[in-house]
């Protein structure tokens, strides 16, 4: 008998956890070897490697938590939800950490946190539909309720996003909220909030328009469905 080829989201996982693992030892590599100061500022320092390493460690691990969470609750989480996660991860840690794409390439990150939001909000319509689909259970929550639930979802997930970069900026000297300059020089005022509120901004850009698209259809999908009822 032949054996199962992998699928898409196999092999995609597999190519993900490569690329971090080698991610994690060449930036450790570097670490060691990294001044503490450059002397332009096209030379990566030792934060800019602990920001690296950090980053990469912390992505080998979270790739791994739609799979927990599917086995925990035993909710099957869509293939292309899980291909997203992980184009995301790749995008925003290995191409925009490692490879330097958040300096290289204009708006990067705006981006990358417009794709979350409407990741997070397809998400968060995946999670109340198998709710809606568990036997036994008297309530059917409607188009509004799945509408607001996914984009209070997305919106949520993003602001522990920034307090986990808060958190970490105070931690360990990095620069992830982009409060300073790469000269070093701290902004004040509404210039040290411009980078956390663009983000929190384009997360909700990004969960409208999924969630404005997917609301349509669930309300399309729910019609459908009364009229089926009364039909028999």
């Amino acid at each position: 008998m032949f054996k199962k080829r992998p699928d898409a989201k196999t092999i995609i996982a597999i190519l993900l956890a490569i690329t971090l693992a080698g991610s994690i030892v060449y930036s450790a590599m570097c670490l060691a070897m990294a001044p503490e100061a450059g002397a332009d500022e096209s030379v990566r320092v030792r934060s800019d490697y602990i920001l690296m390493l950090s980053q990469c460690c912390l992505g080998l691990l979270v790739m791994f938590v739609p799979s927990v969470l599917q086995r925990r609750w035993t909710w099957p989480i869509p293939d292309f939800m899980h291909i997203l996660y992980f184009i995301f991860l790749y995008c925003a840690i290995y191409l925009g950490e490692v490879r330097n794409f958040y300096y290289l390439v204009p708006n990067w990150d705006t981006w990358l946190h417009t794709f979350s939001g409407g990741m997070l909000g397809a998400l968060g319509f995946v999670v109340v539909d198998q709710l809606n689909e568990v036997r036994g259970v008297p309530v059917k929550l409607g188009p509004k309720f799945i509408g607001i639930f996914a984009l209070c979802f997305a919106m949520t997930v993003g602001a522990l996003w920034e307090i986990y970069e808060f958190t970490f900026d105070g931690l360990l000297g990095l620069n992830m909220q982009k409060f300073r300059l790469e000269n070093g020089v701290e902004l004040v005022g509404r210039a040290a909030l411009r980078d956390t509120m663009k983000d929190l901004i384009v997360d909700l850009v990004g969960a409208l328009l999924v969630v404005g698209t997917g609301y349509i259809g669930a309300r399309r999908k729910d019609k459908a469905r009364r009229e089926a009822e009364r039909s028999r």
